[in-house]
């Protein structure tokens, strides 16, 4: 069992959700008062991704479309439901990844990844709870 850590995290920071189509999700949640707060392709195994981040107020929800079949694969075969992952927001990732891994939480990454997300890219890496939920630290680059 992991130690308890003493981390620095402020807010949940966003809730990454698969879809299967990017467009019709951000007309409808248009339609509940969002905005696209940020738009970007992303590489992944069968080629490109799109991620687009919306927001009302303090609400910050992750949409992601993986390109062909990795789409339907990966929201019908999902083992923990559609919710991809919880991301709480940490000022510096680096020293987060080191606390968890001293602490004995196994983080599911070697090292932060970079993100090209936002104006300067994010850092990111996740953690498994006790059902296999997967949780995301993650610092919004300055600079």
């Amino acid at each position: 069992m992991p130690e308890k850590v003493a981390l620095q995290f402020s807010k949940l920071q966003h809730i990454g959700i698969p879809v299967s189509n990017v467009e019709k999700t951000i007309q409808f949640y248009q339609l509940l008062g969002f905005e696209v707060a940020m738009d970007r392709p992303f590489d992944h195994d069968e080629g490109a991704g799109r991620c687009v981040m919306m927001q009302r107020g303090e609400i910050v929800l992750e949409f992601y479309q993986l390109p062909g079949t990795a789409v339907a694969r990966d929201i019908i075969t999902r083992g923990d439901g559609h919710i991809d992952h919880l991301a709480f927001d940490v000022n510096n990732i680096d020293q987060v990844y080191d606390e968890i891994k001293k602490a004995g939480f196994g983080p599911l990454q070697l090292a932060p990844v970079f993100l090209d997300f936002w104006d300067h890219g994010v850092k990111f890496f996740h953690i498994l709870g006790p059902d296999g939920e997967r949780l995301e630290f993650n610092e919004i680059l300055q600079n």
